[in-house]
């Protein structure tokens, strides 16, 4: 993957966190094309390349809240995590909730990763800065 943008997917439905999001990636070493999709019904749409996604790309990492509207996280995961072709995207939950049976729920559906938002601009941009780093120079992620 080196010298091509990362394709990262958010899935978020507060304008204020994909802002945050937006402006952390932004400061970020390293190229990301950031795309975001408002409530879970859109990402199961983006993902399956459906109408009105058909130039979609398959993105290298999902940041996915919880609590979305039409589709919750927990149902988009499970659609991602059943689907032989989408099941190898990483997926981050990305939320506000710190409860320990969401926590458990994400990772008994496949979920990779489960982040706690932190409150504050500088707190939450090293948090997606340290995603950042960890998905997209620590690990090996797979290609299409």
């Amino acid at each position: 993957m080196l010298g091509k943008p990362f394709d990262v997917l958010l899935v978020e439905d507060d304008p204020g966190d994909a802002d945050l999001t937006r402006e952390a990636l932004k400061e970020a070493k390293m190229m990301v094309n950031l795309t975001i999709v408002e409530d879970g019904e859109a990402a199961i749409n983006y993902l399956h390349k459906a109408e009105p996604y058909t130039d979609a790309v398959r993105p290298d990492l999902i940041l996915l809240d919880l609590h979305l509207p039409r589709k919750d996280g927990r149902e988009v995961l499970r659609v991602l995590k059943n689907d032989p072709v989408l099941r190898t995207i990483p997926v981050v939950i990305l939320t506000t909730s710190q409860a320990n049976a969401d926590i458990l729920d994400i990772y008994g559906l496949g979920g990779n990763c489960y982040v706690t938002k932190p409150v504050g601009f500088e707190e939450f941009s090293k948090v997606v800065r340290s995603i950042e780093d960890f998905w997209f120079t620590v690990v090996k992620l797979p290609s299409e």
